[in-house]
């Protein structure tokens, strides 16, 4: 009988932890970190962002990019295919100075094929972000 109420115990434990493991989400997810009390200029579809990042796999941790390890910003244009999907949805309506926490899915970063040998196939990214300066056209 013991070992029957040892045996019940143990299986729900492994129950409650098996079901607290949480497959990673197929949408993005966004995080604001910090946003500076004045906002005066909101990222659109076309502007020139400078952003600084560092990319790591949601898995593991693993960084697997940084710009500021380059001391360099990254630049690129919102919203025209120059940066993953995941970026171009991730950024909008950010205010220069704000912080944000990107965790994409595959569909909307490398997908299948994965890049640059760092990151496999179907990972789901974090990039933890900080936007510098908006240049709109």
């Amino acid at each position: 009988m013991k070992f029957l109420k040892s045996l019940l115990v143990f299986v729900m434990l492994f129950v409650v932890f098996a079901s607290a493991a949480k497959k990673p989400s197929d949408k993005l997810q966004i995080g604001v970190k910090y946003r500076p009390e004045e906002c005066t200029k909101k990222t659109q579809a076309g502007d020139k962002l400078k952003i600084h990042y560092k990319g790591t796999l949601l898995s593991t941790g693993e960084k697997f990019d940084s710009s500021y390890d380059r001391g360099t910003p990254f630049e690129f244009t919102l919203g025209a295919g120059q940066v993953i999907k995941g970026w171009d949805q991730g950024l909008l309506g950010a205010c220069i100075g704000e912080k944000r926490k990107l965790t994409i899915p595959p569909s909307l970063g490398y997908g299948a094929q994965g890049a640059g040998g760092k990151i496999p196939g179907n990972a789901h990214l974090v990039f933890e972000t900080e936007l510098i300066d908006i240049i709109r056209k």
